[in-house]
């Protein structure tokens, strides 16, 4: 057993330098485990991420939800990939996300040689174990274009492979509780949750989407499909190009998210942005949508998401909904998975504040809004049409629309 430990002053000019600094640990041939330990004295302001980088490869991220975690070759603490340590220089990754004016002393300590207690492990297990599949709402059919069906999903939540308060498992069940076909995990910095989805898509009946949340603090992006870690310390417009060479799908996350709107350069936009989020809380407010007005309306497929982290989050799962047009004849939580990435490919999504709320959709050469009489559908060229039923069928024009209530209440999107 061996124990390498960094102690030191870190200061703002380290934090101006770079946002990420990397520690130096060397793992010995088969070695049995690793466990690291950030120790943070109690400085107000002071934010620091830790994660891990092995000589092969990423292995996992905190951020700044746990200071410790341990990887051996056949278990990790959530948010980590267990596996062989390969020998090499493996790299402690500390994020110095907020630094106080006087510094702050940080202790990291990385000790090699056998875990007998995977720091979150048994924890994560017995929860998990713990969660029943809960019933599910009655099923909400949409009218759709010959040879498609509306399902319905959210873009967006986290898990205890991240800053989440919960397992994997418990977003299965707050998704089909939500009447959600689909939900995408999208942990920080990592796919170590994406190992789970397979059989929790299957024992839940809900297609659980690999993603994960490439976050900065200028700016948050989810790459969505099964295409490795998207290196976060990269500039952001490599992520566009990478995540689109390993036939994924790239979305632009709350782009006015307070201290986390987008703020990255991006001389290439991704095809997808998260428009609706579960921060718009002022249904009144138009800046969502003047924000993806300004980004540009045609090249870009607006998608939802609740970012549901804990029971303390502005919304529940599924709040937004993101409606996604997918193949018919798709069935079972795995094809409606794969099918819900084609849809999103081909921009075939509609938006609405919940799995019961007024929708518009198209169908066809037709728009619909579902349950929404007494508002107004908003075409791209800023016509309006009233809506006096609750099924209302209008000519459909190419481009976005938009229902608004007669207050000028924003309700869904189709595009």
């Amino acid at each position: 057993m061996a124990v390498t430990s960094y102690k030191r002053r870190w200061t703002l000019d380290d934090r101006a330098e770079s946002p990420w600094h990397s520690l130096p640990v060397d793992i010995p041939a088969d070695c049995p485990g690793l466990l690291v330990t950030l120790t943070i004295p109690p400085v107000e302001g002071a934010v620091i991420d830790i994660g891990c980088e092995g000589a092969a490869g990423w292995r996992g991220w905190s951020g700044g939800a746990r200071q410790t975690f341990a990887i051996t070759p056949d278990a990790a603490t959530p948010g980590y990939l267990p596996g062989e340590l390969e020998p090499g220089t493996w790299w402690i990754v500390l994020g110095l996300h907020r630094i106080p004016v006087e510094g702050v002393e940080l202790l990291v300590e990385a000790t090699t040689g056998p875990v007998s207690n995977i720091p979150g492990l048994n924890e994560y297990a017995d929860a998990s174990a713990a969660i029943a599949v809960p019933p599910r709402p009655p099923r909400r059919t949409l009218p759709a274009s010959s040879g498609l069906k509306w399902i319905a999903g959210d873009f967006h939540a986290h898990s205890l492979h991240s800053d989440g308060s919960t397992p994997v498992a418990n977003l299965a069940a707050l998704g089909v509780s939500a009447g959600l076909d689909v939900l995408a995990v999208t942990d920080h910095n990592t796919v170590a949750h994406h190992a789970e989805l397979p059989a929790l898509s299957n024992h839940f009946g809900i297609g659980l989407i690999p993603g994960q949340e490439v976050t900065t603090d200028t700016g948050h992006a989810n790459a969505f499909g099964e295409i490795g870690v998207i290196d976060f310390r990269q500039p952001a417009a490599t992520w566009v190009s990478e995540v689109a060479r390993r036939g994924g799908l790239l979305s632009i996350n709350h782009p006015l998210g307070g201290d986390c709107a987008w703020r990255h350069p991006l001389p290439e936009h991704p095809p997808l942005a998260e428009i609706w989020h579960s921060s718009w809380l002022d249904h009144t407010w138009g800046g969502p949508i003047a924000w993806w007005q300004a980004w540009g309306l045609e090249g870009t497929t607006p998608i939802g998401g609740s970012d549901w982290h804990n029971p303390t989050s502005f919304t529940p799962p599924g709040s937004p909904t993101t409606w996604i047009a997918v193949d018919a004849n798709a069935e079972g939580p795995g094809e409606l998975a794969a099918a819900t990435l084609a849809g999103l490919s081909a921009g075939r999504t509609a938006l609405s504040w919940s799995y019961t709320a007024p929708v518009l959709v198209r169908a066809d050469d037709e728009l619909i809004a579902i349950d929404a009489a007494d508002t107004l559908v908003i075409s791209p060229a800023s016509t309006r049409h009233a809506v006096r039923s609750s099924a209302e069928r209008i000519p459909a024009t190419p481009g976005p629309h938009i229902l608004v209530t007669h207050t000028g209440e924003f309700l869904a999107t189709c595009g």
